[in-house]
């Protein structure tokens, strides 16, 4: 049964960040567009107790987008942890993405790299895959996790699967939190899904899916919907996710995907719990996701 203090959040959460499904795509992309014209993409820790004080941070403009390098001022990183943000391709990183990956990279004596990677609508996956993967590529020559949520989940995943097939460098394992991984939403299950769901909308995830494919063609790519690409070969992962999330039905898609590819793929799914719970703030299911991902990378 979900603790108390997730169902607060679970009403918080969609109320603050003003959830709601699209009244039409046009109007959608201009308030999109509009959004991204204001924003401030540095990295966002102002709200961060101490942040200053325990990490500092790089900036490194080489892929042609932002690449912040977080590193912890007391003790030297053993190893590094590459996090793809979440915000389904429309959404900078924000503070809730720099809190968890901050904090489980302490817990594994890492620095975190997080790329401020360009955005839908103005952008498709073809303005950044090919340099996020060359990007990670780079780190994966030392012990290096990719992790990523949501979009960000989707992904590193197929990020990992072209670093696999480009024959270099692999991460040592991935992390996924309520990974999109399937951006046809073709998995019959997700019409009832997300009935249940107080955060995601299904019309506003088609809108968003099909700007960053950018093509009704493109949808079913691997690089956009990697749990359509193979899995055989990729490095061990751990996926968690809730049930009151429409995205469940592509991360139970991926389950089965991995047992037919032979793929090392260890599934954490909570029932009656929100979209990415494991990063929820104070919340004991978020406390206990950090530990399972922890005793999996140890």
């Amino acid at each position: 049964m979900p603790s108390r203090r997730h169902e607060l959040l679970a009403l918080a959460v969609p109320r603050l960040r003003r959830s709601r499904d699209i009244d039409s795509p046009e109007a959608e992309r201009a308030r999109l567009v509009r959004w991204h014209e204001g924003l401030d993409r540095s990295l966002p820790t102002r709200t961060l107790l101490r942040f200053d004080r325990r990490f500092s941070v790089v900036r490194d403009d080489g892929a042609g987008f932002p690449t912040y390098v977080i590193t912890p001022r007391h003790t030297a990183p053993t190893r590094t942890l590459f996090y793809v943000h979440g915000g389904g391709y429309v959404g900078p990183i924000d503070p809730h993405h720099v809190r968890y990956a901050t904090r489980l990279a302490t817990v594994l004596g890492a620095r975190v790299v997080m790329p401020d990677y360009p955005l839908a609508p103005e952008h498709t996956w073809r303005d950044s895959f090919d340099a996020m993967t060359t990007l990670a590529a780079r780190w994966a020559g030392e012990p290096m996790v990719l992790a990523g949520d949501s979009a960000g989940g989707g992904y590193a995943l197929a990020i990992a699967q072209a670093l696999r097939d480009r024959g270099g460098p692999q991460p040592a394992h991935l992390v996924l939190h309520a990974p999109w991984t399937d951006l046809t939403t073709s998995t019959p299950e997700t019409e009832t899904v997300t009935l249940s769901d107080p955060w995601l909308f299904l019309g506003k995830l088609r809108a968003y899916a099909g700007w960053w494919a950018g093509s009704p063609e493109d949808l079913g790519r691997p690089e956009v919907s990697p749990a359509f690409g193979s899995l055989a070969g990729l490095p061990p992962a751990i996926m968690l996710y809730g049930t009151r999330d429409t995205l469940a039905p592509g991360c139970r898609l991926l389950t089965r995907r991995s047992v037919e590819d032979g793929w090392d793929l260890t599934v954490v799914e909570e029932p009656d719990l929100i979209h990415v719970y494991g990063l929820l703030p104070f919340a004991p299911e978020a406390r206990r996701a950090l530990r399972q991902v922890r005793a999996f990378l140890r």
